[in-house]
């Protein structure tokens, strides 16, 4: 059961004005869905805008941020009380990503940059590798995520990405329909648990 997703997404709201509206329409849909929010810790962008939006919609928030941005990304709990919710503080961006994994069902991302791709990929990484099964969520607001994609299957297809793993990462271009799929995913036939380390 999916009770908590993790958001990856920018820490600028981008130049499209849709990428806001879609971190607004998500945040709402998880906090009416009853679904708590963990993500990067900062203030600004679309990070600051889901969070603020699942904390406006009567929803639960937790953020994960490294000491040294806490300037930087601005977090909730240094410009405007405890209104985003509950911050936590880690050392590093290693200790971020693992924080994040331990708190959350499941993943998505928004439009970002190299951090969000850091972040989503390190998380289908692990998927990939067993270390974790929890569904990989991308919300392709606009056709975001089109080239990165033809990336994937063309990575498929030239024999770097088995056609399995392909499947570790469910992709909608609307927040509710993307939802539903992360609920209802699978991990794909072939992919098994490693017991030994968990995310």
């Amino acid at each position: 059961m999916v009770k908590t997703i993790c958001v990856f997404c920018g820490s600028s709201s981008g130049t499209n004005p849709r990428y806001l509206a879609a971190a607004e329409q998500l945040g709402t849909l998880l906090a009416t869905e009853g679904i708590a929010l963990v993500y990067g810790g900062g203030g600004i962008g679309l990070m600051g805008t889901i969070a603020r939006t699942v904390i406006d919609a009567g929803g639960r928030v937790t953020g994960v941020l490294p000491g040294v941005l806490q300037g930087k990304e601005r977090p909730e709990a240094a410009s405007v009380g405890q209104s985003y919710g509950e911050l936590i503080l880690v050392e590093t961006m290693h200790e971020r990503k693992a924080k994040m994994a331990q708190l959350s069902d499941a993943y998505i991302a928004l439009p970002g940059g190299f951090g969000t791709l850091d972040e989503l990929f390190e998380s289908i990484t692990w998927g990939q590798l067993g270390i974790q099964q929890k569904a990989i969520g991308l919300l392709n607001v606009d056709g975001y995520y089109d080239h990165l994609l033809a990336w994937v299957d063309r990575a498929v297809s030239d024999g770097f990405i088995q056609p399995a793993y392909r499947e570790l990462l469910v992709v909608a271009d609307d927040p509710a329909a993307l939802v539903a799929k992360v609920r209802s995913h699978q991990p794909p036939v072939g992919v098994v648990k490693l017991a030994s380390w968990r995310a």
